[in-house]
């Protein structure tokens, strides 16, 4: 008899155990979201990041049943932006539009105050190269005829080791804006935010950091053809707050997957020369560890750390 109780009891413990983690597994799996998000940005509204990070809200947004709302807090390379997500509760409810300045400022910046562990990666959106823009005042048509002039000209244009006029600005539309008045010589920009200008003969483009030519610039040659052994690409990502759930995470990285893969958002993306591409959250990791090893080591070697 006693046996049989004993039995009954921990059958019944077992029960109790079962019915606590169905529970737990219920709360774990309440509906999300119920509310809007919002997707930070750190750069300006109408530049290169702004506008991927618009299509994806807004279709993000349709898919989740939520609005997703786009906040742009262009300072300090993004690290605004960075920081405010951190600030927030680790809930999926406030995103960032993660760039490779992320990884970056962690090393350039001597008091970013966030480390790249603290982000939790979704999804890539995007990936772009640089175009080397030059006002139309310069008297270079060519990458090599810009380096001729430029050493004739030192402390006049910015170009690698010649010395320069560094002038800063908050966003990107603010200096193609003085490239195109003439009061800024040579800026290396993603070409999402110079190719109507150069369409609109307001300046010119040199080259370009891809491997080949790029599709809507079929006439712009890659800096390897113009004898700089040189590729470098950008990229644009969403990210939450590490301690986000990984259910959430999983969610998130499926509906962005989707949208990137649909023929409208590819066909605003490629038009300006990026190239849509998603990603696993294990793959933008590497994307961001990656970037942060083709640099850190250069930004030490010569002292380039910066307060901010």
């Amino acid at each position: 008899m006693t046996g049989t109780m004993s039995q009954m009891k921990s059958k019944l413990g077992c029960a109790l155990l079962l019915l606590l983690l169905a529970a737990g597994a219920a709360r774990a799996e309440e509906p999300y979201p119920t509310r809007p998000l919002r997707l930070v940005v750190g750069f300006g509204a109408g530049g290169p990041t702004d506008i991927p990070a618009r299509v994806v809200a807004d279709k993000l947004g349709a898919a989740l049943g939520q609005r997703v709302i786009v906040e742009n807090k262009p300072a300090a390379a993004g690290m605004i932006a960075t920081r405010d997500v951190l600030s927030q509760p680790r809930d999926g409810y406030t995103l960032l539009l993660c760039t490779h300045f992320d990884p970056i400022n962690t090393v350039l910046y001597k008091n970013a105050q966030f480390k790249l562990s603290d982000l939790a990666p979704v999804s890539l959106i995007a990936k772009y190269y640089y175009g080397l823009a030059l006002a139309n005042a310069v008297p270079a048509d060519d990458f090599k005829a810009f380096v001729q002039y430029a050493k004739a000209h030192p402390g006049e244009v910015s170009y690698a080791s010649i010395a320069m006029n560094r002038i800063p600005f908050r966003t990107g539309t603010q200096v193609v804006q003085e490239l195109v008045a003439g009061r800024v010589q040579f800026y290396v920009s993603p070409t999402l935010a110079i190719v109507p200008q150069y369409q609109a003969k307001q300046l010119k483009i040199l080259a370009v950091t891809a491997p080949e030519r790029l599709k809507n610039l079929p006439d712009i040659p890659t800096l390897i053809e113009s004898g700089v052994d040189f590729v470098r690409f950008g990229w644009l990502g969403v990210c939450a707050g590490a301690g986000t759930p990984q259910p959430i995470l999983a969610r998130l990285q499926r509906q962005i997957a989707t949208i990137v893969a649909s023929s409208d958002y590819r066909e605003v993306i490629e038009k300006a020369g990026s190239i849509a591409v998603s990603s696993t959250p294990d793959e933008l990791q590497q994307v961001m560890a990656q970037t942060l090893d083709d640099l850190a080591s250069s930004i030490r070697e010569f002292g380039l750390q910066q307060e901010q």
